[in-house]
């Protein structure tokens, strides 16, 4: 009987080439670790809708979105019609655009704590823009995060991930207030801010405990440090973003991936008295550049993807989830394999151990993660390597009922292997 492995390398021969192709140009083949998998990472040929197709012209739905970005799919056409319409007047110029300033007036309009907005050009930037503004406001260096959060790959931001702290990095743990109350206290005159993200996403989709989050912020402003909310990816949660849902207002907001509908994109807001660091119209301001900032193209497809993102919208995905988690379950258990999800609003990540682990990136069920992922691809199922689940807007209750069926045949194929 053909292994897992066997079937997934019989089913894409042509990207098997290409993986080889690739690597001999980029180190493992690719440009983000995220997307490496054993043994070879897919080559996609386009995609449609909820749909993705490879280049051996096999079908996945798209689980994913391109980790979280296309909260409306693929090619979805109010985004694809308002980028072709910009690119007919140029994709970028020295100056600013109208789309520019119409996105900002939406992402103002629609998150209450954000009264100014900077653009950059992806979620790694945005966190980058904070931790600059942060430390010029203040006057300190270091920044406070979570154990196992992610800001992004900007050295001081990324420690955290890695698990430990740095020169200018220190780390509390996730979910327990004392923790950050505590470093605060003891070190509050040296830090600038402390980054969070609502809902820890890399490490596996963990919702804080009530009172958590307004703890640390009170804690944060009683020692003098910016709170910073990372809102990259939760801010799909809700028309005004995960920190409407908990009721925080932060300082300063992260922002990415769906507000540049598929195109590269990154943000910075926050109060003004704090964003009126970068006007250049004041002495001593922060200098902050970049060619492709704001441009035409990624505004345009923003302003299509963020008014198409309404909290119906948004609700009906939240159910989709929920029904999605519980099916997954019962199919685990027909199969006689550990298995436990965690999810929260529109995204969830599976694990196979009976109960989700801690915040952490360090897996246990790694083998049998890395077996159902190729697995589930098997069956037309695109997820991330680790589990991740994003549902989209352009998934309806019918293809749900796709899902639940080719995710049950996937754990049936982990199972027999196991045996």
């Amino acid at each position: 009987m053909d292994t897992i492995e066997d079937r997934y390398r019989k089913q894409t021969p042509t990207s098997a080439e290409l993986a080889e192709r690739a690597e001999r140009v980029m180190p493992g083949g690719d440009t983000r670790t995220t997307t490496y998998h054993r043994p070879y990472a897919l080559t996609i040929a386009r995609g449609e809708g909820p749909f993705l197709w490879d280049v051996d012209g096999n079908r996945y739905i798209d689980l994913l979105g391109n980790y979280t970005s296309l909260v409306h799919g693929h090619a979805y056409p109010p985004i694809a019609e308002a980028i072709a319409r910009a690119a007919r007047e140029s994709s970028a110029w020295p100056a600013r655009s109208k789309a520019q300033i119409e996105l900002a007036e939406l992402l103002c309009a629609r998150v209450p704590s954000v009264e100014r907005v900077r653009f950059c050009n992806s979620g790694t930037e945005a966190g980058m823009l904070a931790a600059h503004v942060a430390r010029h406001v203040t006057g300190r260096k270091l920044i406070l995060m979570a154990r196992y959060g992610y800001h992004g790959s900007y050295d001081d931001l990324e420690l955290g991930l890695l698990g430990h702290d740095g020169d200018r990095t220190v780390l509390g743990e996730f979910g327990r207030a004392e923790s950050f109350e505590h470093l605060l206290a003891s070190r509050g005159d040296e830090i600038a801010a402390v980054f969070l993200e609502p809902v820890l996403g890399s490490s596996g989709v963990v919702a804080p405990p009530e009172g958590f989050l307004p703890r640390v912020i009170e804690a944060a402003h009683r020692a003098g440090a910016l709170f910073v909310l990372d809102e990259v990816i939760t801010l799909r949660l809700s028309e005004g973003g995960a920190q409407k849902r908990f009721g925080i207002t932060p300082d300063l907001t992260m922002m990415g991936k769906i507000i540049g509908g598929g195109m590269p994109v990154g943000a910075l807001g926050g109060r003004a008295e704090i964003m009126a660091a970068f006007d250049p119209r004041r002495r001593g301001s922060l200098m902050h550049s970049g060619t492709f900032n704001g441009n035409v193209l990624t505004c345009s497809a923003g302003i299509a993807s963020v008014r198409e993102l309404t909290q119906e919208r948004i609700d009906k995905m939240e159910r989709q989830a929920e029904r999605l988690g519980e099916e997954l379950k019962r199919a685990a258990k027909q199969a006689e394999i550990p298995f436990s999800v965690r999810q929260f609003g529109s995204l969830m990540n599976v694990f196979f151990t009976n109960v989700a682990p801690p915040a952490t990136i360090a897996r246990e069920d790694h083998r049998t993660m890395a077996q159902f992922h190729l697995a589930a691809l098997n069956h037309g199922l695109f997820i991330a390597p680790r589990g991740l689940i994003a549902l989209s807007t352009v998934i309806d209750d019918g293809l749900i009922d796709e899902v639940c069926a080719r995710a049950a045949e996937a754990m049936i194929d982990v199972a027999r292997q196991a045996a």
